[in-house]
């Protein structure tokens, strides 16, 4: 066999091993992490990091504002969890295998105060991510197959985390109820020297007229 016959062969050969042991089965191109917060109880995200089922972390898949409703009547109703949540403000985790832990780091400004938890992603959950279903669609009136491919995360006060399994014109799966801790060093890891943004008009008239609603959720 001639070598440049030779390397081709063996290019063709790492090419198949490689697909082989590729860590990409999902049946869609990536899925969403989304976090949310109550209404009026807003929330500022330091890190949501995911960690696949192969170990891989993907640091930093979302920071910043949570999605959140402020209505400036004050008329908006921030107890308890809605029976089908939004997809919550996020990323898609590009290149990541099945969920298998979500950790988040976030401010909670009504309080305020600085938590952690970390979601351990059930192995049903992860099957319902895999499994296509056929379901219709009501906003253009046509039968699709289904992913539930977001994983969308509410975060209350007091450290309170509920984690849904979403996927579009389907609904909702309940995936986990987990209680954060309080992180001792403040904002940043204590790199912020104890300050929170305090937060928007709408959210402030809130809690001045009402209070935070701990328990709720």
């Amino acid at each position: 066999m001639s070598k440049p016959r030779a390397l081709l062969l063996v290019g063709v050969m790492f090419w198949l091993s490689g697909c082989a042991n590729s860590p990409h089965r999902l049946p869609y191109d990536s899925w969403r992490l989304g976090l949310f917060a109550p209404n009026y109880m807003e929330v500022w995200i330091e890190t949501a990091d995911a960690v696949d089922v192969q170990d891989r972390a993907f640091r930093r898949a979302m920071s910043g504002l949570a999605a959140i409703n402020t209505p400036k009547n004050i008329k908006g109703n921030p107890r308890g969890w809605p029976q089908r949540p939004g997809a919550g403000k996020g990323k898609q985790v590009l290149g990541a295998d099945l969920p298998r832990l979500i950790y988040v780091r976030w401010q909670s400004l009504v309080e305020p105060q600085t938590y952690e938890a970390y979601i351990i992603i059930p192995e049903a959950t992860r099957q319902a991510m895999l499994k296509g279903e056929k379901t219709f669609c009501q906003a253009d009136a046509k039968w699709i197959t289904g992913y539930r491919d977001v994983l969308t995360v509410g975060l209350a006060p007091g450290g309170v985390t509920r984690v849904w399994l979403m996927g579009a014109c389907l609904a909702p799966i309940d995936v986990a109820r987990v209680q954060g801790t309080v992180v001792k060093k403040g904002p940043y890891g204590g790199k912020a020297s104890g300050y929170y943004r305090p937060p928007n008009e709408a959210s402030r008239a809130y809690i001045e007229k009402y209070g935070v609603p701990y328990g709720s959720w």
